[in-house]
């Protein structure tokens, strides 16, 4: 297996920005690439479909949904990838797709985020407010949306409803892009399926520094569900998963091979040799 150093992962992030910002129009290679190459680095097969149809939301109906506006391109070229490891392997992401997106505040009562207040940093006072939900935690307590005023944009901002430090119900900005957003859905959910593992409940600092030296941010915004805030660092076959917020675990590492792990383990100066699990995915292989 080649080793492959995910502290670059910035950097060809960066590069997937550049190219697709300069029209690049390589098959969609510009927006879907980046995720395509990591699902496989990580041991997804995709199923060999060629397209996925989205899927209707039994829920959302003639009142929830406003048909005047426009559907981002990328949602659509997403849900159409022969590699969409949603559409083909949904129970990892656990998470549920709505589709066609719906509108926040919801006036069916349904969902249960509001709009934008007036004064936010997505849109302006006099556009409008509503937030147009695709993608949303399983028991809804966080909805993933873009402003209604950029739906006629391909690749519009992504926002997460979250509470702020006073319990209140905000929109922060979740990803810079829609298809940003899956690659990093992706990066949520796939390793903790495909790849070595272990989990630390609480770390010590001296560990939260070895992180910062030995690796480098995945750069990608801090994940937010249920209450964490999730940061991804990356080394050579290893992600690390490091939450800020709340949850069970304050880190997360996965790795490529076990190996991987173990040598982390070294530059960090801690002992996961009795920790680290096997991924999940050697169960289905058995």
């Amino acid at each position: 297996m080649t080793e492959i150093d995910y502290g670059r992962f910035h950097e060809w992030l960066e590069e997937a920005r550049s190219a697709a910002a300069a029209g690049s129009t390589d098959g969609g290679g510009a927006r879907w690439d980046l995720l395509r190459r990591f699902q496989q680095e990580w041991g997804y097969e995709p199923a060999g479909h060629t397209e996925s149809d989205a899927p209707v939301d039994e829920e959302a109906g003639d009142d929830d949904v406003d048909s005047s506006l426009a559907i981002p391109a990328a949602l659509d070229e997403w849900w159409a990838l022969p590699c969409n490891s949603f559409a083909d392997r949904g129970e990892l992401y656990e998470t549920n797709p709505v589709w066609p997106p719906t509108v926040r505040p919801d006036p069916t009562g349904y969902g249960v985020a509001g709009a934008l207040p007036q004064v936010n940093p997505f849109v302006g006072p006099d556009e409008d407010l509503r937030v147009c939900v695709f993608m949303a935690e399983n028991q809804y307590c966080n909805e993933w949306g873009y402003p209604a005023a950029r739906s006629g944009l391909a690749e519009p901002p992504v926002l997460v409803s979250a509470r702020d430090d006073d319990g209140q119900e905000v929109w922060l900005l979740q990803s810079h892009s829609v298809s940003e957003f899956f690659l990093h859905l992706a990066v949520t959910r796939l390793p903790a399926h495909y790849a070595w593992t272990v989990e630390e409940g609480v770390v010590s600092p001296q560990v939260v520094a070895g992180l910062r030296e030995h690796l480098r941010p995945l750069g990608l915004l801090p994940w937010r569900e249920l209450g964490a805030r999730t940061e991804f660092w990356g080394g050579p076959d290893v992600i690390v998963a490091h939450n800020t917020g709340y949850g069970d675990s304050e880190l997360v590492a996965y790795g490529r091979t076990e190996q991987a792990l173990q040598r982390l383990a070294e530059k960090l100066g801690v002992d996961w040799s009795e920790w680290i699990c096997a991924p999940e995915s050697h169960d289905e292989e058995g």
